[in-house]
């Protein structure tokens, strides 16, 4: 209890209310019901995360790509808050079980991990995927405490959720791979900095822009 009340950032009354809960023009919110429209909001995630999964650039002699899906489930994640954020990426990657939606159009639960030679096979890519949500979650219960809001909150949500993806990918990956931890953290995540910095300063700068224009509208009215 004493963490959590340390790291609100907002009075009770606004506590657990996210960006997501606006993205629904309120008479269509009305008509639907709360558990529809979060249903709703859930599939929305799904489809997004999908359709980034595969903006994918691969390195030389790496087997972790450069993808959309890690700036896609950070932004779901603090658009949808903690449960939501969390079964949209679950969504996802069940998706993925059947349906070429994982990065460079993987798809099967043998991405994540299979059974072969007598014992489990562990993908490359299943500490990343298992990242997610872990990160859309993490994201998420910031979101709710208000850290979207403002730019340096948004900053440190965003790199929050990129430890909680590379803590669980990189040694999955030394794993997987064989790599030596050195090699692993190199190939998995050293030639991803660049990329997350832009990827949490888009994200980072999205969020309190959104809540700028929802403040604008509420003006408005």
């Amino acid at each position: 209890m004493l963490a959590t009340h340390s790291l609100n950032r907002l009075p009770a009354t606004e506590r657990g209310v996210t960006i997501g809960d606006f993205l629904v023009p309120i008479r269509i919110g009305e008509r639907m019901g709360a558990r529809l429209r979060h249903m709703a909001l859930i599939v929305i995630g799904a489809g997004f995360i999908a359709l980034t999964a595969n903006v994918t650039v691969w390195l030389p002699n790496n087997p972790v790509p450069i993808t959309g899906q890690t700036l896609s489930v950070l932004l779901v994640g603090g658009a949808l808050g903690l449960k939501r954020g969390f079964l949209s990426v679950l969504m996802y990657l069940a998706l993925g079980f059947w349906l070429p939606v994982y990065a460079g159009h993987g798809h099967g639960v043998e991405t994540i991990v299979g059974i072969g030679g007598g014992g489990l096979v562990m993908g490359a890519l299943g500490g990343y995927l298992v990242g997610f949500l872990l990160a859309a979650a993490a994201v998420g219960w910031l979101a709710e405490l208000g850290w979207d809001r403002h730019v340096p909150g948004a900053v440190g949500a965003m790199l929050i959720g990129e430890v909680v993806i590379y803590t669980i990918g990189v040694p999955w990956l030394a794993i997987a791979a064989h790599f030596s931890p050195q090699v692993a953290i190199d190939k998995g995540m050293l030639a991803f900095v660049l990329g997350d910095a832009v990827k949490i300063a888009i994200a980072a700068g999205l969020f309190p822009f959104a809540w700028w224009l929802v403040g604008r509208r509420a003006d408005d009215r």
